[in-house]
């Protein structure tokens, strides 16, 4: 065997070792390398009842081994859910330890501090067919009812959130889609509006006005709208009536004659009272078997 095959030999065997160490090494001492899963937690400690925002979460790599079953792998799916459990920073979260968002803590959670809930009875024609929503926004419309003259409509409320649509059925705790939703929408606001509100439902009747969410502005003139408005002839006609009555009542005041025409009937009222009341003498008279009352004056 020459010098040459030798040196090949030698070279292939010291290979061979070579790369039976890296694999012992890669496969019995070296770290495997676990697959990862992203998990939502917690950015922050948030004590219960806290309303979870975009803020309070971020995303973190864990090895697949180690997640819990229920963990929250989506930021969308722990977003404005109220935290029913404490939540330290950095701890992952769990659907078990979040409120549904249909829940009686996930709707009253959505009203901010200082803020106050009223629920408002609609139908159709005063609920804008149906297509108020929660989130949306409104305008509040007060009609007080009252003759012709007296009817009035007025903006007393603009720019309402809705929190919520329909009533929380008595049996559960969970708003049920399928559940007979009573025509009842429930609007954020402060308690000098909420107070506001429930004096006009008690007055008159209450009707909504959707508007759009991105529409912040404030109508300059919100005073009461009349009969006026509906028909000028109309409130023409009122007016003359207002005038022929303020006439017949000051020609009833100022005329010298109606008042001598009253006072002779006061005068001849009082006559027939006093000779009404005139004292009469009774005398009874007995005729045989007779019995016959005489009355003298």
């Amino acid at each position: 065997m020459d010098r040459r095959t030798k040196l090949l030999i030698i070279g292939a065997t010291w290979l061979s070792a070579l790369l039976l160490v890296w694999f012992l090494h890669a496969t019995m001492v070296a770290p495997r390398q676990e697959k990862q899963v992203a998990l939502v937690v917690a950015a922050r400690d948030l004590p219960a009842g806290t309303l979870v925002r975009k803020a309070d979460l971020k995303l973190v790599s864990f090895p697949e081994r180690v997640v819990s079953k229920g963990a929250v792998l989506k930021s969308a799916d722990a977003e404005n859910r109220v935290v029913i459990v404490p939540v330290n920073s950095g701890e992952p979260l769990l659907g078990s330890k979040l409120s549904a968002q249909t829940s009686v803590e996930g709707v009253a959670s959505m009203i901010d501090p200082g803020l106050r809930a009223v629920s408002v009875q609609i139908t159709d024609y005063n609920g804008v067919a149906g297509l108020i929503q929660a989130n949306s926004h409104v305008d509040v419309l007060f009609t007080r009812p009252g003759s012709i003259e007296e009817a009035a409509t007025s903006t007393i409320l603009q720019n309402v959130k809705v929190l919520s649509t329909g009533k929380m059925p008595a049996t559960g705790q969970t708003l049920d889609p399928k559940a007979p939703r009573a025509p009842v929408v429930t609007l954020v606001l402060s308690p000098q509006d909420a107070q506001k509100l429930e004096l006009a439902k008690s007055e008159g009747k209450i009707s909504l006005s959707l508007r759009n969410p991105l529409d912040y502005a404030q109508a300059a003139s919100t005073g009461p709208v009349t009969t006026d408005a509906l028909d000028s002839s109309l409130s023409e006609r009122i007016a003359r009536a207002k005038q022929a009555r303020n006439g017949v009542r000051k020609t009833a005041v100022e005329d010298p004659e109606a008042w001598q025409r009253l006072a002779r009937e006061a005068a001849a009222a009082a006559a027939r009272k006093k000779e009404a009341e005139t004292p009469r003498a009774v005398v009874d008279v007995y005729r045989g078997d007779k019995h016959v009352q005489e009355i003298f004056k």
